[in-house]
C-alpha cells in the first residue's frame, strides 16, 4: 500500500488512542472502538486496493442537462440495490484519455442547502465550472450521504461535533465507520462511458487508491481546494490531520 494510506492510518490511530481517553457518556460509550476501527482500516485496504470485480450498474435513461454553469448530458444509471447513480458529462468522452473527472459523494445539507459545516457544495460547484471551462469532462453523483453512513446518521455525528468532537471521533463513538464509501460503482460508470483515463480532481488519497486496480487510469491529480469559513475549518482540518487530504492551502490554519 502507498506510504500516503499508511500515514492515513497511523493518524487513525492516533485518533483512537485520543478517543479512549475520552469520558463516554451514557448515550455514546466508546467500548469497542479499537474494533470498530480495525474494521474500519481492514474494510478501506480491501476496497481501495480491489477495484474488481465492479457491482453491476445499468443504465436506464439520458437527457440533456442545463445548469447555471453549462449545458450537461445527464446520464441514469441504477446499481444493485435499485439506487440511482448519476453521471453529469460534458463533451464526447467515450475513448477519450485525460478526462476532466470528478467522484462526488451526494451530499443533501451542503449540495442542497448550501450548508457551511462542510465544502462539499462549493467542491460539486467548482467542479462543474472546470469541466465547462474544459467543455469536456465527467462528475459522477454518487449516492453515498454522509461518507456512506446516511443522512440520519450525518446529523447525529453532528450533534457531537456540536460538543467538541471532531468528524472522526463523532463517527467512532457512534460505532459507525470513519468512511463507508465504495467508489467502485464509479469506476464501472466511467467504464461503461467508454473513458481511457482521467484526471481526477480531488483532495482524498482514498479516490486515487481505488483506481489502483482499475481499467481507467488516473493520469494525474488536480486539486479542488476550498476556502474554509468560520463553520468549517475543524472539518477541513481534521480531513488534512487524520485522514490525509492533500489540503496544503491549510498550512496556516
Amino acid at each position: 500500500m502507498a506510504s500516503g494510506t499508511n500515514s492515513t492510518y497511523a493518524k487513525l490511530l492516533s485518533t483512537q488512542q485520543q478517543l479512549d481517553q475520552c469520558v463516554p457518556t451514557q448515550q455514546h460509550s466508546t467500548d469497542g472502538n479499537h474494533t470498530r476501527l480495525n474494521k474500519y482500516m481492514n474494510s478501506f485496504s480491501a476496497v481501495q486496493n480491489n477495484a474488481t470485480p465492479f457491482p453491476l450498474v445499468k443504465f436506464v435513461a439520458k437527457s440533456l442537462l442545463p445548469t447555471d454553469f453549462g449545458d450537461f448530458n445527464l446520464f441514469v444509471y441504477q446499481d444493485r440495490e435499485g439506487k440511482e447513480q448519476l453521471a453529469i458529462v460534458r463533451g464526447n468522452v467515450a475513448g477519450k484519455t485525460s478526462v476532466l473527472t470528478r467522484l462526488h459523494s451526494e451530499c443533501m445539507t451542503g449540495d442542497v442547502f448550501k450548508s457551511q459545516r462542510c465544502d462539499c457544495g462549493d467542491q460539486l460547484q467548482n467542479a462543474l465550472r472546470k469541466v465547462e471551462e474544459e467543455k469536456s469532462g465527467v462528475i459522477l453523483y454518487l449516492r453515498q450521504e454522509g461518507r456512506g453512513i446516511g443522512l440520519t446518521n450525518k446529523i447525529k455525528a453532528y450533534e457531537l461535533q456540536e460538543q467538541g468532537y471532531n468528524t472522526v471521533q463523532a463517527n467512532l463513538m457512534l460505532g459507525l465507520p470513519v468512511d463507508a464509501r465504495d467508489y467502485s460503482i464509479g469506476l464501472a460508470i466511467l467504464q461503461d462511458l467508454g473513458v481511457q483515463s482521467i484526471r481526477l480532481l480531488t483532495n482524498n488519497p482514498a479516490k486515487l487508491e481505488a483506481f489502483s486496480n482499475s481499467l481507467v487510469k488516473v493520469v494525474e491529480r488536480v486539486p479542488l481546494q476550498i476556502r474554509p469559513n468560520e463553520h468549517n475549518v475543524a472539518y477541513l482540518t481534521t480531513k488534512r490531520d487524520v485522514t490525509g487530504h492533500y489540503l496544503n492551502h491549510l498550512q496556516n490554519v
